[in-house]
């Protein structure tokens, strides 16, 4: 398996443009927001959601880096987003969520227009998962340390 670190320098040479990079820094936690919003309007149960599913299995992809701190910040991130549908009723998240993620995918796409690279994902769909692990590194280094 490819090293985490190795991931984020390839996923950082289609993200240069100081623009782009901006965009990502909005347009990925919203998308990360809008999707699990979206998988958590179908439930098993009350209490058990499509949203708590993908989040393990995402935890389970980040934690076979063996990065502790990116595991735990990523962790921090799903639950705050699992706890913030617990604020929106039903028709509010359907349609918040829809829009978002709509506008969000717009803005990065507009990215790598300006950017003038295609998004890392269409070479390897891993990519969708290493964006909010780049956006974390570059909005707190200090925080998502490389090994």
């Amino acid at each position: 398996m490819r090293s985490l670190e190795s991931y984020l320098s390839e996923y950082s040479e289609s993200h240069r443009n100081p623009r782009n990079i901006q965009i990502h820094n909005i347009c990925v936690p919203a998308i990360m927001w809008s999707l699990l919003a979206l998988l958590s309007l179908v439930a098993f149960t009350p209490q058990l959601h499509l949203g708590h599913v993908v989040v393990v299995a995402a935890l389970i992809y980040y934690g076979s880096f063996k990065n502790a701190r990116v595991l735990l910040a990523m962790a921090v991130v799903a639950v705050l987003m699992l706890l913030s549908f617990r604020l929106l009723e039903f028709n509010t998240r359907l349609w918040s969520a829809i829009i978002i993620f709509v506008v969000a995918w717009i803005g990065q796409f507009y990215g790598h227009k300006v950017e003038g690279k295609k998004p890392s994902f269409f070479k390897d769909l891993q990519f969708l998962l290493i964006g909010p692990v780049w956006v974390l590194h570059k909005i707190a280094p200090r925080w998502i340390k490389m090994n």
